[in-house]
């Protein structure tokens, strides 16, 4: 007699297995095909942001579309728009580039219309924060921007909250900004500033990556060359969106497969025990 032979589990056992089975079959594979859904949609949003990034400029959304602007629907968008600066209301918010540490110079720009939009001009060394070091160089009125569209930043960075009594500025917040400066009918999102030398140096050279990843990123070296050392370096908008979804799909596919081996294993035992 083999006494390594085990007798068969009992029925309600193999009945639990069953159903433990099954329910994770499931998940893994409505979790799976979630991904795929999901990285269909990721690689619409790259579509679509792709080409915003390239298309001609247009004028921004009118205070009459303001409530209808989102990220889905407006970011990144390319945009020219002509006014006065108000230097005198610019902000500096900290920042973090491909130049270092320092600081956007985000400056009101005011339109025909009475209204104004924040422009971010671009980023400024430490040691050149203060505003007579940094001008930009572009006349206060009669300027024209062509850049792109972004969405407000609010209430601050990743555990740093912005302070305006302080005037520490984290994120560019635009209604918390224009509310620190006592600025009123300003468009809820803001315009990154090309780079000065022209479109050669703005973000167009997007492009679709791995797996489908946009990875767009101006030209910054070339741009800061170009740019009088006192001046803002525009041009320095980063796009990146993580499209991890096909590995995360092979995963939770490869998770079912495994159930169903597992059940095959379980299955031949309970024979040879029976």
């Amino acid at each position: 007699m083999n006494a390594a032979v085990r007798a068969p589990r009992s029925t309600g056992t193999r009945v639990a297995m069953a159903v433990a089975a099954v329910v994770l079959f499931c998940a893994f594979m409505m979790l799976g095909t979630w991904q795929v859904q999901r990285r269909t949609w990721k690689l619409d949003l790259i579509a679509r942001v792709n080409e915003r990034v390239h298309a001609p400029p247009v004028p921004p959304p009118p205070p009459a579309e303001w409530p209808q602007v989102t990220a889905a629907n407006s970011e990144y968008r390319h945009v020219r728009v002509t006014g006065t600066f108000l230097n005198e209301s610019e902000t500096l918010v900290q920042a973090l580039t491909e130049l270092g540490a320092g600081y956007w110079v985000l400056t009101p720009l005011r339109l025909a219309d009475g209204t104004l939009l924040m422009v971010n001009r671009g980023f400024v060394a430490p040691e050149r924060r203060d505003r007579a070091a940094h001008e930009a160089g572009a006349a206060t009125t009669g300027a024209t921007v062509t850049g792109l569209l972004r969405i407000s930043e609010p209430k601050g960075a990743f555990l740093r909250r912005n302070d305006p009594v302080k005037g520490l500025w984290y994120s560019r917040d635009v209604e918390a900004i224009a509310a620190a400066r006592g600025l009123s009918r300003v468009a809820p999102y803001f315009v990154d500033e090309e780079a000065a030398a022209g479109d050669g140096q703005r973000v167009a050279d997007a492009s679709v990556g791995t797996d489908g990843e946009l990875v767009a990123a101006s030209r910054s070296a070339q741009a800061a060359a170009q740019t009088p050392a006192s001046a803002p370096v525009g041009g320095l908008t980063v796009i990146a969106f993580r499209n991890a979804h096909l590995t995360y799909a092979i995963t939770w596919y490869g998770l079912a497969l495994m159930v169903l081996v597992g059940a095959w294993v379980v299955i031949r035992e309970e024979r040879r025990r029976a």
